[in-house]
């Protein structure tokens, strides 16, 4: 679980998603109806799906039986839950009880992913870079910095493979260290993720309980294009 001193709430909706990434079904209520381009949705009381934002890719799982796909809707800001493509939902009206349930396997790769991205950010932010740009879905994943001027040795491939080392080793010690990751609430109903007193961030997605959970991270040497430095990498869950 990432722990937490709040819980989000948009409308009568409840942001169950950030309170435990290692949950994997509820039972709640239809508090909303509609339908997005044909395509039915219903929205539900506690919300148990990440929509895609922030860099992490959207849950899959089921309403009763159904599959559906979550997403925001811009005008209630409630995270919807849509059939997909020639799918349907089952016919449900609200104030109607519902169990729902998320892809477990899916949930746990983006929670890898995304925490690890905010490791990789906080080691690259004590080399002095700055964080423009991040990506935490599979395959894809990748945080990028802007080149500060005065980092001369990322000119050749033997710095720039020096700084990959660097990286690699401090990803490795704070992941032998097992820093605890949890989240906290702060002014304006701003959440924050915190890897210990390694790093905080404000962010709205899933993340492991510890540190210790990566397992199989693995960072390229970087590449520098344009002005920034584009560290790559991929994580998994450790199973225990």
């Amino acid at each position: 679980m990432v722990h937490s001193t709040g819980t989000i709430q948009v409308g009568a909706q409840v942001s169950t998603y950030l309170d435990d990434t290692y949950r994997e079904h509820v039972n709640t209520r239809v508090i909303m109806v509609g339908d997005r381009g044909g395509l039915p949705w219903a929205a539900v009381d506690h919300c148990l799906f990440h929509p895609q934002g922030g860099g992490q890719p959207d849950d899959r799982g089921w309403l009763a039986d159904a599959d559906v796909i979550p997403v925001r809707d811009p005008e209630s800001a409630l995270v919807v839950l849509l059939a997909p493509e020639g799918g349907a939902l089952p016919p449900v009206t609200v104030g109607q009880s519902v169990r729902t349930r998320i892809d477990m396997r899916s949930r746990m790769t983006h929670a890898a992913l995304h925490t690890a991205g905010h490791l990789v950010e906080a080691v690259g932010r004590r080399q002095g870079w700055e964080m423009v740009s991040n990506n935490h879905f599979p395959g894809q994943a990748r945080i990028e910095f802007r080149m500060p001027q005065s980092d001369a040795r990322l000119a050749d491939p033997e710095g720039r493979e020096e700084a990959t080392a660097a990286l690699r080793a401090a990803v490795a010690a704070a992941i032998a260290e097992d820093l605890p990751v949890f989240a906290r609430y702060e002014g304006g109903g701003r959440r924050v993720v915190y890897l210990d007193a390694l790093h905080a961030a404000p962010c709205g997605g899933t993340h492991l309980r510890s540190l210790g959970a990566l397992a199989e991270v693995v960072l390229p040497t970087l590449k520098v294009k344009k002005g920034r430095i584009r560290v790559s990498y991929s994580a998994t869950h450790r199973s225990h």
